[in-house]
């Protein structure tokens, strides 16, 4: 059973394909997301993703990954640090922060660190309920 300071790791990136699709889907057409000249022209030097896109492996890791049978989200909080890129890779992480027994439910710290360099890009935390998996 989950304990205070389990945690789980996942490797993950984003192509332009993918970033492309989440624009149409969200709405979120903002040139420097899926246009390659304007990123190129940006103060980033090249297309950065979408927040909530780099930060929706965390839906990913809850929903299909870990301990996913019967999660259901309460809340998540988000900070992004610094911007995320087509093609780069990021390791997100959720790590057990608090558990409440009695309602079934864990706080998970969670983070996304970007491979190459080490550096953090989003912090917060998520509060999941889960009556199958989070039973002691």
């Amino acid at each position: 059973m989950l304990q205070i300071g389990d945690e789980f790791r996942h490797i993950y990136s984003y192509p332009q394909a993918d970033v492309d699709i989440f624009a149409q889907v969200s709405g979120d057409t903002n040139p420097l997301h899926i246009n390659l000249e304007v990123g190129k022209a940006s103060m980033f030097g090249r297309n950065i993703i979408h927040g909530f896109l780099g930060a929706s492996v965390f839906t990913k890791i809850f929903g299909a990954l870990w301990y996913a049978d019967g999660h259901v989200y309460m809340s998540q909080n988000i900070k992004w640090l610094k911007p995320m890129f087509v093609d780069a890779d990021y390791e997100a992480v959720v790590k057990v922060k608090e558990i409440f027994k009695e309602k079934n439910r864990i706080l998970y710290e969670c983070a996304v660190y970007e491979m190459a360099t080490g550096l953090q890009t989003i912090s917060g935390e998520a509060l999941l309920l889960n009556k199958k998996q989070y039973v002691w």
